[in-house]
């Protein structure tokens, strides 16, 4: 009887190297022989990592490089080739369905078929040969971007990594700007050497292994993480533990009812203005601008190279002082960054570059604190539907966006009013997320 009792007293040296499991009346993970291996998480990790580079950083980063080209060997407008973004982007209703079948199945198959179906799109624009046939695999390429990368990331990160998950999260979504980092030096000298269908073609091979890893090593449940427990390079904290408090929240309707969801989507979606309104325009806004395609490529890769800074920075940040409130920040950043985009750099490249350099800071930001915010607020019960209803608002700047930029460039010859414009939107973000006070839920017991 005393024996059994002892083996229930919690070991505080072993807990201090994070190797007891919950108390379930189990013996504890100290009593047993350290597991061999590294934990999975950290596979599971990189390959979101693979994914989150190849579907939003080529993609988004990367599409400014195809306008010219494409301008030149078609004769197509800015407005009808930025219209490929605009269809695409339609494609956001599916997110909510994607985010349904995230929670109740996982992410390893969502994860699998989303990124084959973009690998197809790019696949397929590089043997096009008509408008119409462009914003056909453009609708491919976007309507297979929510399961992807950002739907399942959340969710992911947040099981493997529970108790740090705003670090975790940087790291992960430093994928989309390290995909924009590469992106441009890379897609630049493919399309200058080879042409832009060579370019389109080796994105969507990337896709299609990034997928094959996907179905080969992502997993998400409650078995597999527990089975990893005492592994090493396991966090400190007991995984299974710390993931089951984090599987509560509210239910959808509950959801909808709060004024947080509301202010939540309603921030994002302006934001989002900025990205598809400025960042897929700016490589061509330079050029126009006569700077050269040095100058050029420069200019985008500050952009990417401090947006992997701010995820890192401000994941880690949103463990402090709440997703919520970092969010606040960087956009109040790209306020700045943007603002001397606009009124001081003018055609010195250096402030240009200085600009872009606090932009992306601001930027880059974004993508680790959505899926943290949308779980701190909501829970993870219904993490990917909810996540997927807030996406809907945030196709609107994926529609007008676009369009605003092509059609301002088209009637005026420049993207300045267009900006100008974006900025406003960025301020009315950064009020939104103050005002989005988070909702009370009860914790998985």
């Amino acid at each position: 009887m005393l024996r059994g009792l002892v083996l229930r007293l919690p070991c505080p040296l072993s807990c201090l190297k994070g190797l007891c499991l919950p108390d379930t009346g189990h013996r504890t993970e100290s009593h047993l022989p350290r597991k061999k291996g590294i934990y999975h998480g950290w596979t599971v990790a990189a390959v979101s990592f693979l994914a989150t580079a190849g579907a939003v950083g080529f993609a988004h980063y990367g599409f400014g490089l195809f306008i010219v080209p494409l301008e030149e060997e078609f004769g197509w407008s800015r407005t009808q080739i930025n219209l490929a973004l605009v269809l695409g982007v339609m494609m956001q209703v599916v997110s909510p369905f994607v985010g349904r079948v995230l929670d109740l199945f996982g992410s390893r198959y969502v994860m699998t078929v989303s990124l084959a179906a973009v690998a197809a799109g790019f696949i397929l624009r590089s043997v096009m040969v008509d408008l119409w046939q462009f914003y056909l695999f453009s609708i491919l390429v976007f309507a297979g971007g929510p399961g992807a990368a950002m739907l399942p990331a959340g969710r992911l990160v947040t099981l493997w990594f529970p108790a740090t998950r705003g670090r975790m999260m940087g790291l992960v979504t430093a994928g989309n700007n390290f995909g924009g980092l590469l992106s441009v030096p890379i897609l630049t000298y493919i399309i200058v050497f080879q042409g832009w269908r060579a370019a389109f073609l080796f994105t969507g091979i990337f896709l299609a292994v990034t997928a094959v890893l996907a179905l080969l090593f992502v997993r998400d449940r409650p078995e597999d993480i527990e089975s990893e427990s005492g592994k090493r390079w396991a966090p400190a904290a007991a995984a299974t533990d710390a993931a089951r408090k984090l599987v509560g929240g509210l239910a959808i309707r509950e959801a909808l009812s709060t004024r947080a969801f509301w202010f939540l989507a309603a921030g994002m979606t302006l934001q989002q203005f900025v990205r598809t309104t400025m960042v897929t325009q700016l490589a061509a806004h330079l050029e126009d601008s006569d700077f050269s395609a040095t100058q050029v490529g420069a200019a985008l890769s500050v952009l990417a190279f401090f947006g992997i800074t701010s995820k890192v920075v401000f994941g880690g940040l949103s463990e402090a002082i709440t997703a919520r409130w970092s969010y606040a920040l960087v956009v109040a950043i790209q306020v700045v960054g943007v603002a001397g985009f606009l009124f001081v750099a003018g055609g010195n490249f250096m402030l240009v570059f200085v600009s872009l350099s606090v932009f992306g800071l601001g930027m880059g930001g974004i993508g680790t604190l959505g899926p943290l915010a949308v779980t701190e607020m909501f829970g993870l019960r219904n993490y990917g539907a909810i996540s997927g209803l807030i996406r809907q608002g945030v196709a609107i700047p994926g529609i007008v966006g676009p369009l605003l930029a092509g059609g301002v460039f088209d009637a005026t010859g420049s993207y300045d009013l267009a900006f100008r414009i974006i900025l406003g939107f960025l301020a009315l973000s950064c009020l939104c997320f103050v005002l989005a006070r988070p909702p009370k839920w009860r914790e998985q017991p």
